[in-house]
């Protein structure tokens, strides 16, 4: 990893039992009059590692941009404090908790939902501002008034997915694995598909699994007319090779996904060029001044953005636009700054809808062809932010 990560101060945090629920009290720590402290909690390391270094680096280039490049808003700069999860829900939970009783008002990050499901209900119990990352799990939109997302939810890429099936009637199988992550993919994939009288099902593959071939038999026998592949994380490249080998591609069913990091292209081997992807985001689809400007950012070091770098841009976006809005980082002032925000991201224009905290914002439709030896994305199609809005949902805490 390139960059340097500032460690937790020691100490366990301190807090109190209140009906059940959790309270961290705040310790006597304060950020000093010329600064604001914010905690990202982030995969340094763990399962989604790589996920979590798109999501910093975005961060990084975002709050340059957002802030001109003086790192300040107000006048005070902003110090971030980054902190591994390991991908572990656990730990994750307890640097938030250190976090908070050091006083820190504004806490984001984390790719993993189950990650973000934990820590949205400490942001209520304790009145902080949390902006979830690349988590996308759809109960993460409007669990709480505190918490915000800077990602797409899984409903959106479901959306997405549903111009690639006409009529109805088909028979449509999620391939997901057996996580939150998955079962929010199935969730919504059997709520908007089901819903327009196709029949959905779902082969589920727990994730310590290293032999993929009995699911992938599965998949082969359930003679589907589309099989929409819901998966993250190192283990892809095993899962596209066992779907492979067992006949998936050879047959009549379309296979959906979405499109990972660049990283994992080459490990779709002689079938990425028949995948119909969805895609979050690739740097060559948006046209506009902030994701030129994050390209030429990356490339004076040789990068390109990849397919979380947004999402860590557009949170340091929407915390500098709260400080800035709220004119400080009082919590609910902050809340109430960020919801109906709208600005160019990226992606282009994305919208924080006030009754329920989804982000609303463009998705691609993708194919990858083979140019110079090097498979490319191609842009075949952009459904804007209304077109795949989520359902409101009632705010629920």
């Amino acid at each position: 990893m390139r960059h340097r990560f500032a460690k937790i101060l020691l100490g366990a945090a301190l807090f109190t039992l209140l009906g059940g629920t959790a309270t961290v009290a705040a310790r006597s720590h304060h950020a000093a009059a010329s600064s604001y402290n914010v905690g990202i909690i982030y995969s340094r390391t763990g399962l989604l590692a790589a996920y979590g270094a798109e999501e910093i680096e975005g961060f990084k280039y975002g709050l340059t941009y957002a802030t001109n490049g003086t790192g300040k808003v107000n006048g005070k700069s902003i110090n971030v404090t980054y902190v591994d999860d390991k991908t572990d829900a656990a730990t994750a939970v307890n640097a938030a908790k250190d976090l908070i009783g050091q006083g820190y008002k504004i806490i984001g990050g984390t790719v993993a939902s189950g990650i973000a499901l934990q820590i949205a209900p400490l942001a209520a119990q304790n009145h902080v501002l949390y902006i979830s990352g690349p988590a996308a799990a759809d109960a993460i939109t409007g669990v709480n008034k505190y918490t915000f997302r800077a990602g797409r939810q899984t409903l959106q890429d479901v959306y997405a997915a549903n111009s690639f099936l006409q009529g109805s009637g088909k028979k449509v199988v999620v391939f997901d694995q057996d996580s939150v992550f998955g079962h929010g993919n199935y969730a919504a994939v059997k709520a908007v598909l089901g819903g327009k009288g196709h029949n959905v099902s779902e082969i589920s593959v727990p994730l310590t699994a290293t032999d993929f071939t009995p699911f992938a038999q599965q998949a082969k026998n359930a003679n589907a007319d589309l099989i929409f592949v819901a998966w993250a994380g190192s283990t892809a490249g095993g899962m596209w090779k066992a779907l492979d080998q067992q006949g998936v591609f050879s047959g009549s069913a379309q296979i959906v996904t979405g499109l990972a990091e660049h990283a994992t292209w080459s490990t779709l081997g002689a079938q990425a060029t028949k995948i119909h992807f969805l895609s979050h985001y690739v740097y060559t689809a948006p046209k506009n001044k902030v994701n030129d400007w994050l390209v030429a950012q990356m490339r004076k070091r040789g990068q390109v953005p990849d397919i979380f770098t947004p999402d860590g841009f557009v949170m340091a976006q929407m915390i500098v636009h709260a400080l800035q809005a709220a004119g400080g980082d009082n919590p609910d002032k902050m809340v109430t700054a960020l919801e109906g925000y709208k600005f160019l991201a990226p992606k282009g224009y994305q919208a924080i809808r006030p009754q329920d905290h989804a982000m609303l914002q463009p998705m691609f439709r993708v194919k990858l062809v083979s140019k110079n030896g090097q498979l490319v994305p191609q842009l075949l199609g952009t459904a804007n932010a209304y077109a795949t809005a989520p359902p409101v949902v009632a705010m629920r805490g």
